[in-house]
């Protein structure tokens, strides 16, 4: 039996313009009614994830910045932050690298130095509390992570630069145009197990959907994991099953459906 749904946000639950379908929030309800935790893991902010999901911030858990914070009905319940001296030097490397942009993520906020209108209208679309300083390394805050922007792709233009640091830090393409660096053994996936021993969920228990490579360690957390048919090659490889339908037709919403759930019309 289902006890707990844990889903990624963009290219996931949501469309390709960011929305969610009306259904979700009374499909939500009836998964509450039942008592299935349902919980948002994604690369996004903090902040960002409560201000979308505030109708329901109240009992939703939030697994936020891919996993190295997890929030639950107010309550800061995981903190997995990167040392400042190496987030400190990821900011330097970004700093040389041809069309990128470097997002340094903290606890209290996101961090930028260029006041870019095209790259800062993009990445509001992720971060409720953003600001623009004149010195990255200089911010006083807790480092969750370092994000790289490139909007030629990361995976060919900025992951090679990053392939010798994967032994000690998690570097995650987490989506087409981002890279997320955080401590080594800070992922959604890890996250999670820590909840799951912590409230007694079995893997039985849990089914996950993802799309990106941030979202592989996830897929080894649930008997139930679902790559969403728009997925990266890798994360179906790693996945239990794929969805029937992308995330433009509301793969997450019909699956829970599918499996008697919740109704989705």
């Amino acid at each position: 039996m289902i006890k707990f749904i844990v889903t990624d946000v963009d290219g996931t639950l949501l469309n390709d313009q960011h929305e969610i379908h009306p259904d979700f929030w009374k499909m939500e309800e009836e998964l509450s009614a039942k008592g299935i935790q349902f919980s948002i893991a994604s690369g996004r902010q903090f902040y960002n994830l409560e201000s979308k999901f505030e109708r329901i911030k109240h009992r939703t858990m939030f697994f936020a910045e891919n996993g190295t914070y997890v929030s639950f009905k107010g309550k800061e319940l995981y903190v997995n932050p990167i040392e400042k001296d190496a987030a400190i030097n990821f900011i330097e490397m970004g700093r040389k690298l041809e069309d990128t942009y470097v997002v340094l993520c903290g606890k209290d906020s996101a961090y930028i130095e260029t006041s870019d209108k095209k790259f800062i209208d993009h990445i509001s679309q992720f971060y409720e509390r953003l600001k623009v300083v004149e010195d990255l390394t200089e911010v006083d805050d807790t480092y969750l992570k370092v994000t790289y922007c490139n909007f030629n792709g990361v995976e060919d233009n900025t992951y090679p630069h990053f392939v010798d640091y994967t032994d000690r830090f998690k570097v995650a393409i987490a989506a087409k145009i981002f890279i997320d660096i955080t401590a080594l053994n800070a992922n959604k996936g890890n996250a999670i197990k820590g909840i799951q021993k912590e409230m007694n969920f079995t893997e039985e228990e849990t089914l996950v959907f993802g799309d990106y490579l941030n979202d592989l360690e996830m897929m080894k957390v649930s008997a139930h994991s679902y790559a969403m048919k728009n997925a990266h090659p890798e994360v179906k490889e790693a996945s239990k099953f794929i969805t029937s339908h992308d995330n433009n037709e509301h793969g997450v919403l019909r699956t829970i459906s599918d499996l008697g759930l919740a109704s989705f019309s």
